[in-house]
Formats: structure tokens, sequence, C-alpha cells
């Protein structure tokens, strides 16, 4: 099977870092314009110094599209506000004037039931809250690790598996659910 990371520019921690900055800006901007909504950001979770490339592109928007079925079968009215495809990775961010504890529970669902769901993070924001909605808020398991099964973020601090290992799963995803 194909690695889906042979291509791509590589992303180092300055570039992630400047990501995560213009993300900060853009959850500013769509806040100041749309006030009383809550944000929902969704992005890929990529191990690895490659976050995109035309591979992770069509992942990410079978992905998206998945999630939007999502939304529309929940009768949730989200309006996409905007979408970014950067080296650093694709995004995209809605708005809704909903619930956002139902939002957030719709996430999950898809982060954790749909095959691609698991390969992304959907965090629901309200304004003037320090940090997004969390699934221990909700009294929600954590996220699992792709491979094993364990909280995802036992296997990342202690790099139980390696890029190439998670890089393999996403890859196998892609030519299972894309080609």
């Amino acid at each position: 099977m194909k690695s889906i990371f042979t291509e791509g520019k590589e992303q180092g921690i300055p570039e992630i870092l400047a990501a995560k900055d213009k993300r900060v800006l853009m959850h500013q901007a769509i806040f100041k314009k749309y006030p009383k909504n809550v944000i929902i950001d969704v992005k890929m979770n990529i191990p690895g110094p490659i976050k995109n490339n035309h591979y992770l592109e069509r992942l990410f928007n079978k992905g998206i599209d998945e999630l939007e079925v999502e939304f529309e079968q929940a009768q949730l009215e989200i309006k996409k506000v905007a979408t970014w495809d950067e080296d650093s990775g694709s995004e995209v961010f809605y708005v809704s004037a909903r619930d956002a504890d139902r939002i957030k529970k719709i996430a999950v669902k898809f982060e954790d039931e749909s095959k691609l769901g698991r390969l992304f993070d959907a965090d629901v924001l309200i304004k003037d809250q320090a940090m997004a909605l969390s699934r221990k808020d909700y009294g929600l398991p954590s996220r699992h690790c792709f491979l094993c099964n364990r909280p995802a973020k036992e296997c990342a601090r202690s790099r139980r598996h390696s890029v190439t290992e998670l890089q393999g799963y996403i890859s196998k995803i892609y030519w299972e659910e894309i080609r």
C-alpha cells in the first residue's frame, strides 16, 4: 500500500505555531461578526511533518461532507464562514445560533463513529470562554488512539506509536475510503 505522505510541504514547529495564531485571529474575527453564535472549527489530526497534500484534501473534503450530513439530519442551521487549504492543513469554520451542547454531541458522534471522523477534530467554541467545549464537560469518554484504542492523549504523550505507523493507518483509510 502506497503512503499518502510522500508529497506535501513539511511543517515544523514555527509553521504549526503560526497556524495556531492565525486560527485564534480567525476565531476573534468570526466572533466579532457573529457575537451571539458558536463557532464550529473543524480540522484533521495529522501526525508528522506533512499536514496537507492532495490526498489529505480529499480525505478532508469527504469527512466534511459526512459531518455536514450529520448537521443536516439533526436539523441544525450551520453556516460555513471560512475555509482554509494551507500547508499546515485544511480547516473549515462554521457558525450557528443553535445549542452548543447539541452541536458538540453531534461532533463527538461524528469523531467517534465515522471511519473518517476519527481523523478529525471538531471544536465548538463559545464567545468569551477560554477553551473549546470538551468531551469531559459532557461526561463523554476521551478520544481513542487510531491504533490501540487507548486514550489518544496518553499514546501521543508517551509516543507509543511511530509517526510511520500512524501515517500507515491514515494511508490505509485513504485507499479504502477514497479510491
